[in-house]
């Protein structure tokens, strides 16, 4: 027994130090900044070492290169992408969950513009590192929730929609404030806030598409 914990000791990885975890966390989002304004292809690691403040050997000391530092980044987006979702309440009411959600899902939008671009412009590219999660841990939650929309429209609770394009809806709507930030701050023009604007828009939009 002894030596099979030895052995599961030796397999295991090695515990990061505070400066090695100080340091993974600056290369991921000095990754971050880059991939998000060049894209996955446009980036490099040399872009990726300068906005780090850290050499291209210190780089390739923690990740084999830059499509290990994308997947990790867009492995732990996902996750969080998907948190405002898995909170839809089935116990709860209908319409006051719907907008809840939308309004998470354009709180999201609001605070992590960045990585609202990084997964566009995955998503642009054909899903190649998250394929196998969009159509395994996404499709299942989004099927799970559509299921719980399509039950109180079928109960008479919500106007007749389509769960999956309600919810496809509430993704572009809220994810346009981000990805297309300088063309909306454009077209409003100085003095406007889209954040607080989009927010009234949509809880109206979204309330008579619901009880329509």
């Amino acid at each position: 027994m002894d030596q099979q914990a030895n052995q599961n000791g030796a397999d295991a990885e090695p515990r990061l130090s505070r400066i090695q975890l100080r340091n993974r966390a600056r290369i991921e989002e000095a990754a971050l900044e880059v991939f998000s304004q060049h894209g996955f292809r446009g980036a490099t690691l040399d872009q990726i070492a300068a906005e780090a403040g850290l050499s291209k050997p210190n780089i390739l000391y923690y990740f084999a290169g830059k499509e290990e530092i994308h997947v990790t980044l867009l492995e732990r987006l996902l996750e969080t992408w998907l948190d405002p979702l898995v909170t839809l309440d089935a116990a709860g009411e209908p319409v006051a969950e719907i907008l809840a959600y939308t309004r998470r899902k354009l709180d999201m939008a609001r605070d992590y513009p960045r990585e609202s671009r990084l997964f566009a412009n995955e998503i642009l590219q054909g899903a190649p590192n998250i394929l196998p999660a969009l159509k395994g841990a996404l499709k299942s939650l989004v099927d799970e929730k559509a299921a719980v929309i399509r039950a109180w429209s079928d109960a008479g609770k919500i106007a007749r929609v389509d769960p999956h394009h309600l919810i496809f809806s509430i993704w572009a709507m809220t994810q346009h404030y981000a990805d297309f930030d300088v063309q909306v701050r454009a077209v409003l023009g100085e003095g406007r806030d889209p954040w607080t604007e989009a927010e009234t828009h949509l809880m109206t939009h979204f309330r008579r598409v619901l009880t329509a």
